[in-house]
């Protein structure tokens, strides 16, 4: 079992949150030619006759402390002496709160005290990335949006120029658009190698809790 950071967005973080998001998936660098499992590893076969260990992010049993966007108090000259809630000193983007903030923090720079989410890696696998299910597309935290799912690249909004007014039926759709808006454009179409984590959520500090087997 090790302890190890993953960094994600304000709005996946509010998935994590909500019980939404149980799963997710990480580009596997470099792309393996052709991985396979062997006694609970994953294998890379580079060349005929040989193979290599795949390197991946997380292994099952793995504990991960989430990094998110935040503020400290006093970022943005608040009186943290003031604040009537002394006990909280980091702002977290995702809730939603003191929105007259503008230094935010990008969740790089999180620290590990910080954290107030730890996930354990219940199971690991490697697929191409379009090979993803309809489950697993919900389980990765796709919003529900009207009577179907989130458009995460748009051109279409309501009055308020700010609220998406079109959908996807297919909530893979959904996942494309959004991974290619974090991604960059036309990276679903490369459909690369991927390492697909299932997730326990635990809504404590990662050295706030006692250290559990998957």
């Amino acid at each position: 079992m090790t302890d190890r950071p993953i960094l994600f967005s304000a709005p996946m973080v509010r998935a994590l949150l909500d019980g939404r998001k149980t799963q997710t998936r990480r580009i596997i660098k470099p792309q393996p030619v052709s991985p396979y499992l062997e006694n609970g590893d994953w294998w890379d076969e580079t060349a005929p006759g040989t193979a290599t260990p795949m390197v991946l992010k997380a292994y099952a049993g793995d504990r991960l402390w989430v990094k998110e966007p935040h503020a400290h108090v006093g970022d943005n000259g608040d009186d943290h002496m003031a604040c009537p809630d002394l006990t909280r000193l980091v702002y977290y983007r995702a809730d939603d709160v003191q929105p007259e903030l503008s230094r935010w923090r990008p969740s790089i720079f999180m620290r590990r005290q910080d954290s107030r989410l730890t996930l354990l890696v219940t199971d690991v696998r490697v697929e191409r990335l379009q090979d993803i299910s309809e489950a697993d597309t919900i389980a990765e935290g796709v919003e529900r949006h009207h009577s179907g799912w989130m458009p995460y690249s748009t051109a279409f909004y309501e009055a308020d120029g700010v609220t998406p007014a079109n959908y996807h039926l297919d909530p893979r759709e959904s996942y494309r658009s959004l991974w290619n808006r974090i991604n960059g454009f036309g990276a679903w179409e490369a459909n690369p190698w991927i390492a697909c984590y299932s997730l326990r959520v635990i809504k404590q500090n990662i050295d706030q809790i006692e250290k559990v087997a998957a």
